[in-house]
């Protein structure tokens, strides 16, 4: 693939990321800003915080949908080498959107919708993963850690090993955005998922 086309498909992939559907979802149902409300996160966890459930679930399809939605146009045009760039594009956007001065969410629902579009298999086992951890513990972030830390052992397993280095960096970026979370799970200080807070 020429440079030239795969920047596109990076610029492309980084301004879908950028989308912020969890900003978008708070306006539409008149929920406030939700830069100001618990976390002050971007993503669906922070939206179901609000109460509004139709909400954090269109929020939580939209930052999914617009991470496959970048591998899968990527693979169509240049094929899997391009699939890798968009997911890893995607994902940067959603972290630091241009459209938000480079304030962006923690990446899990983006990160797992590229997962799935890379290689179904693969995105299944992490999608497990984090709700088996959810399930049982009921921390949102600690799902996230888990499932972000053994993606790229699924990786390796599912996909392919040059796929792997390139989930190990995505996932790496997600670890580094829970940095604060981590530190409150280590303190007991987390709240769990549907509480108010981080």
């Amino acid at each position: 693939m020429d440079p030239v086309t795969l920047g596109a498909v990076a610029a492309f992939s980084y301004l879908l990321g950028s989308v912020p559907f969890g900003i978008v979802m708070a306006k539409v149902f008149g929920l406030g800003d939700l830069r100001a409300i618990g976390s002050g996160n971007i993503g669906a966890t922070n939206v179901l915080r609000t109460g509004n459930k139709p909400a954090a679930l269109l929020t939580l399809i939209g930052d999914a949908g617009k991470g496959a939605a970048a591998v899968l146009i990527a693979r169509a045009v240049g094929g899997e080498s391009a699939a890798g760039v968009a997911g890893l594009f995607a994902m940067l956007g959603h972290l630091y959107p241009v459209f938000l001065r480079f304030k962006g969410g923690k990446g899990v629902a983006t990160f797992l919708g590229t997962l799935l579009a890379l290689s179904f298999p693969l995105g299944l086992a992490a999608c497990a993963t984090w709700l088996v951890i959810a399930a049982i513990f009921r921390f949102s972030s600690l799902s996230a850690l888990v499932a972000a830390a053994l993606s790229p052992v699924y990786a390796g397993a599912f996909y392919h090993w040059h796929g792997a280095i390139l989930i190990a960096v995505m996932a790496g970026l997600v670890i580094w955005k829970h940095r604060e979370n981590i530190a409150r799970l280590r303190a007991g200080a987390e709240s769990k998922i549907g509480q108010k807070g981080a």
